[in-house]
């Protein structure tokens, strides 16, 4: 196979604006996919996170602009408290394992969702990556972590309101534009394209203003079986 024909945006036939520029993806079925072998959840997990390195890698080599990926959202706290902390500690243990990827890649990478709550090593390894990868110019990589869009949306509204209450913002100001630009994910276009595995058809809390215009495309395939066929 030649360098060329191993360009994945080659074998597409596309043109670069016929590519979404924003891709958005709810990771769903990993535990259902070890228990389905008779595994235990955790085993779903580190599968799942092979998965992730190929979408990211595929992501990058055409070009795409941003992906975010929903990992944990606050209302995963309820789950087990073992697979919580195993879940904390492989993003500890993707994070550092995966940098090399990153910076091959040019790929940028980005955390939304709430700081308070994550263990202190998951921020630690978090804001190295974040600043290593500060300068990259090809895709960014929104690792969706401790993340709910009520809550983001709640911080938007908070942050607008103590600009109105400062005298720094005239409530008559207020539009969509300055909305999304108090989102975390200021700065990034609206996603084009949302994915969600596993045959679940609910957007479960996940960018819930950003996703207004979005096309959405459910997968039957579990997480770790997604693949970029």
């Amino acid at each position: 196979m030649t360098e060329e024909s191993a360009d994945p945006r080659v074998a597409l036939s596309l043109t670069p604006a016929q590519f979404p520029r924003h891709i958005a993806i709810i990771m769903d079925g990993n535990g259902r996919w070890a228990e389905n072998r008779g595994w235990p959840r955790i085993r779903g997990h580190e599968r799942g996170a092979q998965t992730v390195r190929t979408i990211v890698t595929h992501c990058a080599k055409l070009g795409i602009e941003a992906l975010t990926l929903y990992s944990f959202s606050t209302e995963n706290w309820k789950r087990p408290k073992e697979e919580v902390d195993f879940l904390m500690g492989l993003y500890v243990k993707y994070l550092i394992a995966e940098r090399k990827t990153i910076m091959d890649n040019q790929v940028r990478f980005l955390h939304i969702g709430r700081r308070a709550g994550l263990p202190e090593s998951v921020l630690a390894e978090m804001d190295q990556t974040v600043a290593m990868s500060r300068d990259n110019a090809g895709l960014k990589l929104c690792l969706a972590l401790n993340y709910g869009a009520r809550d983001e949306i709640t911080d938007a509204v908070r942050d607008i309101a103590k600009d109105v209450k400062a005298g720094r913002l005239d409530p008559d100001e207020i539009n969509e534009s300055l909305v999304s630009n108090a989102l975390y994910t200021a700065g990034l276009p609206d996603p084009d394209l949302m994915i969600r595995t596993a045959n679940e058809r609910r957007l479960s809390n996940f960018l819930l203003w950003q996703l207004s215009y979005a096309e959405i495309h459910v997968s039957e395939k579990l997480w770790p079986d997604f693949s970029t066929e």
